[in-house]
């Protein structure tokens, strides 16, 4: 393994523009009044700062641990239309689901998501018959406008062939229809970036201690920095709480006494290594109303949901036993055993989902929003679907501009006037990208490999160049940061000086998938570490 001994000096690289310091973002946030103060850097918060800074307002975004850090990279990699939302004649919601997934997999991000077929196997004895299925899976191609194919059944042979580990046992037939998927932790990050390049000011592992009140108002937060532990604060016309499930707990900042607005349910997720290629996902019904999955996504299985409701600290969510057991049986409808054996998982994760306060059972939960005002005049926002993220900073921004005084004032673009579909950075055909990668490699080293291409073109896009660039300019960053997997450790300098990377987690789990591929050894964070300190 590389001892990237030559690598202190690229960090300071005139060339590369790196971020600013953390020193030199806390000054910028304690120094300015902003119109706005996000709180919280998952995918909600992040796409509300990104809308509200392209409006034109002064943005800042600040989150107790990194960006996407929680629920944000812990979804099952899906922009989907939502299939089960039909049973219960949600016909709208479907549809305008279907209008998010495509305008972020054709023209907002067509270098981070990926589209993929699903089968939907029809078993004997199973929840729904194949004509039902069959019909559904139709009327949901209908609702993209057949932009994925129609939906139609297959064969369990046919589908055999593409999805070798299928079960085939007492299979009447399989439904057919298309969604996208994507990496979630990158697709938040490049969000950030397009937040950034429109003027907003962000800062990770930043903690909210407290409120900053004005005549009963709420204008501001004071921080610590959680890595520096220095003290400071932000002043803001207006603050939003998008905390996602700690949203009550900074509502309570603001009025102790404000009632729960939020219900959090637990989804736990398994990660394999795949013994044999898949080329379709799986969507198993295993009731009327729950349906679990097997993805193929980056060259691993990801299995899972589970769905139950979650009343304990959001910080110490879990994966237990019991949820590894529950997977794992579920998936046993529709996935051969030894697809399924304990010894090739190599990682496992649990979100929480933040669901509308009430009665009932967590899986029949509508996915909406919910949007609280508190009496100090904190908007609050939780809920939703990774699927919709730009549609509800929009909303968001929309609810924003509506506020009785005009908090934010006038001097700003209304959200109805800005382009509908704003590319996110890096927006390139990745097969195309992939391909420069590898005939564009130093004359006189060794060309790059191809699966480092296509993990770097389908990660950053165009922005895969800078990267090649710092490994052409020093071939020890062009090395693998582990032999199995595809990431090399320009990623890692690129993590640290232009994507706001402070821990060997930040590269590790969120930035890299060497985490999630069960590769992040001792040797290889203690070496992602001692690059992250030479900043």
């Amino acid at each position: 393994m590389t001892t990237l001994q030559s690598v202190p000096a690229l960090g300071t690289h005139p060339a590369y523009g790196s971020n600013p310091s953390r020193a030199e973002t806390r000054e910028q946030l304690s120094r300015a009044t902003f119109d706005l103060l996000v709180i919280g850097g998952g995918i909600l918060g992040i796409s509300t700062a990104w809308h509200a800074a392209q409006s034109g307002l002064r943005v800042a975004l600040v989150d107790a641990g990194d960006f996407a850090g929680a629920t944000s990279s812990a979804s099952s990699k899906l922009l989907h239309g939502g299939l089960r939302y039909l049973q219960t004649g949600a016909v709208k919601l479907v549809a305008e689901n279907h209008f998010e997934r495509r305008a972020v997999s054709r023209q907002v991000a067509p270098h981070l998501a990926n589209p993929l077929t699903f089968y939907l196997p029809v078993y004997k004895g199973g929840p729904h018959g194949a004509a039902k299925l069959g019909a559904g899976v139709f009327a949901y191609s209908a609702l993209s406008a057949f932009g994925d194919g129609v939906g139609h059944l297959l064969s369990p042979a046919k589908a055999q062939q593409d999805v070798p580990e299928l079960r085939t046992e007492n299979l009447k037939a399989v439904a057919v229809y298309g969604d996208d998927q994507m990496n979630d932790a990158r697709m938040a990050l490049m969000t950030v970036r397009a937040a950034v390049e429109a003027g907003a000011v962000v800062l990770n592992h930043t903690v909210v201690t407290g409120l900053r009140f004005t005549k009963g108002r709420v204008t501001g937060a004071e921080l610590r920095d959680g890595l520096s532990g220095d003290e400071f604060g932000v002043d803001a016309r207006l603050v939003l709480n998008a905390t996602g499930p700690w949203v009550d707990h900074v509502r309570r900042m603001e009025d102790p006494t404000a009632a729960p607005s939020i219900r959090l349910s637990k989804g736990v997720h398994l990660v394999l290594k795949r013994t044999s290629p898949w080329r379709a996902a799986l969507a198993t019904p295993i009731d009327k109303y729950r349906i679990t999955f097997a993805l193929p996504w980056e060259d691993m299985l990801l299995l899972g949901t589970t769905d139950e409701q979650y009343e304990g600290d959001p910080a110490e969510v879990s994966v237990g036993d019991k949820d590894i057991a529950q997977i794992l049986d579920e998936a046993a409808f529709s996935v051969r055993d030894q697809q399924l054996q304990r010894d090739l998982i190599t990682y496992s994760f649990a979100g929480l989902r933040v669901l509308p306060g009430g009665p009932g059972d967590t899986a029949k939960a509508k996915r909406e929003t919910v949007v609280t005002e508190g009496r100090g005049g904190m908007l609050s926002v939780a809920g939703g679907k990774w699927t919709t993220f730009r549609h509800i900073g929009r909303t968001v921004m929309q609810k924003l501009e509506s506020l009785p005084g005009r908090p934010l004032g006038d001097d700003f673009e209304p959200i109805s006037t800005l382009p509908k579909r704003l590319p996110l950075p890096g927006i390139a055909n990745p097969r195309a990208v992939a391909h420069r990668l590898v005939v564009d490699g130093p004359a006189p080293g060794p060309r790059m490999a191809p699966d480092t291409a296509k993990h770097l073109a389908t990660h950053y896009g165009s922005l895969a160049f800078d990267i090649a660039r710092l490994a052409n300019e020093n071939p020890e960053l062009g090395e693998r940061v582990h032999p199995d997997a595809p990431e090399i450790w320009a990623q890692v300098v690129y993590a640290r000086d232009h994507e706001w990377a402070e821990t060997a987690d930040d590269v590790l789990r969120r930035r890299t998938t060497l985490t999630i591929r069960g590769l992040a050894t001792d040797e290889v964070r203690g070496k992602v570490q001692d690059l992250l300190d030479k900043r």
